[in-house]
């Protein structure tokens, strides 16, 4: 699926990244624990998060995620919305829960990736 899906899916805003919502993604991660995306997200190109954060960015640019959804009618502020828009990363609010938001992509086709062993 596109990113432009994703945010039909999500009824989401999009507040940068507009050149990427062509952009075809087959896995999405959710987690509002840095440390986990980074032990366990291998390969996703979608991260659904609360935290409202630099670290969220700098994060997603180590790990090659290509978009970050915020969750919860959360609203990043400025600075942070710049900085993912320098890395060329998409960025996206949504008014659902992180367990909805996943739940609805998962049932539109996307993908969680491999199981953690």
């Amino acid at each position: 699926m596109t990113l432009g899906e994703v945010k039909t899916i999500l009824d989401a805003q999009l507040l940068s990244g507009e050149e990427l919502l062509d952009h075809e993604v087959h896995t999405a991660c959710g987690s509002d624990l840095m440390s986990d995306v980074l032990a366990f997200v291998k390969d996703q190109a979608v991260l659904l998060t609360g935290l409202m954060n630099q670290q969220v960015i700098r994060t997603a640019e180590m790990m090659d995620i290509i978009c970050i959804i915020f969750v919860r009618r959360k609203e990043p502020s400025p600075e942070v919305v710049e900085l993912a828009r320098e890395k060329g990363i998409a960025v996206m609010t949504t008014t659902h829960r992180m367990f909805t938001a996943c739940g609805l992509l998962f049932q539109a086709g996307l993908n969680g990736g491999g199981h953690i062993k």
